[in-house]
């Protein structure tokens, strides 16, 4: 036995910055990816935004001929061009190789867009703040903290003084002190207030303190707008009508809820990545391209590398080079994103036609070695490209992830959605007799004449 060196030659593929790049950017969500964008447009001064729709032709296919030959000579730009065309080809760098246990080098799994999102400010913890910069008094801070607490979320305050009092351990005489600060100086203005009208009497009170016509509308002819009898109300209060209708108006731009601003669970809305629209009895699959920046090569730098010349900094040879490639794999990482969003669209479009024209009823078990082996790539290739994107179709929006989902047993050959026998078990209940509802064994019965196998 003895130990020997023997050179052996091997191909594989090599996780090179581009490919590294364009793994990246498949699981980006629509504003992941024009941060990204717009991050590089600043830091990387060879690519500029085009100012149409379209994608048009760059400079340097505007030049002569004589002059991109002479150009393209230039030891830089030869040096990108050849670093570009050695790398893997595009539809092939994706596959399984690329993605090693469907992670792939240098990627790390980001939270779902639902996870990331911000919290905004509730209405407990706007005037939790008023009160500890407003209210220095420990006793009253602490009656403060229990006015708030008792308030529901559209600003009214449903106990009594009295029984703020005794859950506070105060007197009666404090919380109204504490009421008084609130109402007077607390934004926004009606809050902590008993009802409707309450609310509104203390609006008109801090907006218009010297208009007593306003205050008497609201405490004892409120119920008579309604009606519109501006004149019996001027007759009552003595005034003229015109005067009356002022007041009105004043009074529509009070806020009868004063608490509704400050709602955290406003509804968070999502901008689709893909539209499904059906033409002459085909459904065709469009990229929502709408606020994404159009990319191209900006060639006035070229021309001046070519006037005059690189010089003998190493240096600056290498940073141009690394950002003329950084451009290239920029805008090649765009297109591929858009092509395999295009097709796992398609894709999904062909396996769910039934859904698309009928709806869930007729949604179809999918997996995702389905679509990666119709679109000849790899399952891992679509499982980046679906996540945290979302597709507008004539049922609704949906985030792509909901067309993947295991089958149930038919008695027939084809299988059954699991989100249909779901659906179909929701409907079974909704329809059942609330006093006698349906035990397990009679849904399952029920399942079985709907040609589904479940289990109880």
């Amino acid at each position: 036995m003895k130990l020997q060196l023997t050179p052996r030659l091997t191909q594989r593929l090599v996780m090179t910055p581009a490919l590294q790049q364009a793994i990246k950017m498949l699981p980006l969500t629509r504003m992941e990816l024009i941060a990204s964008i717009r991050q590089e447009l600043d830091e990387n001064p060879f690519l500029e935004e085009t100012a149409q729709e379209d994608s048009q032709e760059t400079e340097s296919e505007e030049l002569p001929k004589s002059e991109k030959t002479e150009f393209e000579e230039e030891a830089v730009l030869d040096n990108a061009e050849k670093t570009e065309d050695t790398q893997p080809d595009w539809e092939a760098f994706l596959q399984e190789t690329a993605y090693s246990g469907a992670t792939g080098e240098g990627y790390a799994e980001k939270p779902s867009l639902e996870n990331t999102l911000r919290q905004e400010e509730s209405l407990h913890a706007h005037l939790t703040w008023q009160l500890n910069v407003t209210v220095f008094d420990p006793i009253l801070n602490e009656i403060g903290a229990a006015v708030i607490g008792n308030m529901d979320e559209k600003g009214f305050l449903a106990p009594t003084p009295e029984e703020i009092a005794v859950e506070a351990g105060c007197t009666v005489e404090q919380v109204d002190e504490l009421l008084d600060i609130i109402h007077t100086k607390f934004d926004p203005p009606g809050v902590c207030a008993r009802d409707i009208k309450h609310s509104l009497l203390l609006q008109a009170q801090q907006l218009e303190p010297d208009d007593p016509v306003i205050s008497e509308l609201i405490a004892g002819h409120l119920h008579h707008l309604t009606e519109g009898n501006y004149v019996r109300i001027a007759r009552e209060l003595k005034v003229d009508v015109e005067r009356i209708i002022e007041s009105v108006e004043f009074i529509k731009t009070l806020n009868p809820s004063p608490g509704a601003a400050f709602n955290p669970n406003k509804p968070d809305y999502v901008e689709p990545d893909l539209y499904v629209v059906k033409v002459d009895d085909e459904w065709q699959v469009h990229l929502n391209d709408d606020g994404i920046p159009k990319l191209k090569i900006n060639n006035q730098y070229r021309r001046i590398l070519k006037k005059n010349g690189m010089g003998t900094d190493a240096k600056e040879k290498e940073f141009v080079e690394r950002k003329i490639q950084s451009a290239l794999w920029m805008v090649k990482s765009i297109e591929q994103r858009r092509q395999t969003m295009l097709k796992v669209g398609r894709s999904l479009a062909k396996f769910q036609r039934g859904f698309l024209e009928h709806g869930i009823s007729h949604l179809q078990p999918l997996v995702l070695r389905d679509v990666a082996d119709d679109i000849e790539m790899h399952e891992s290739t679509v499982s980046r490209v679906t996540r945290n994107k979302y597709i507008h179709t004539p049922q609704g929006l949906f985030e792509l992830k909901f067309f993947f989902h295991s089958g149930v047993k038919s008695y027939l050959v084809s299988d059954v959605s699991s989100v249909r026998v779901k659906e179909m078990i929701k409907k079974i209940v909704m329809e059942e007799d609330p006093k006698r509802p349906l035990t397990d064994d009679k849904i399952v019965e029920l399942l079985n004449s709907r040609d589904v196998k479940i289990a109880r």
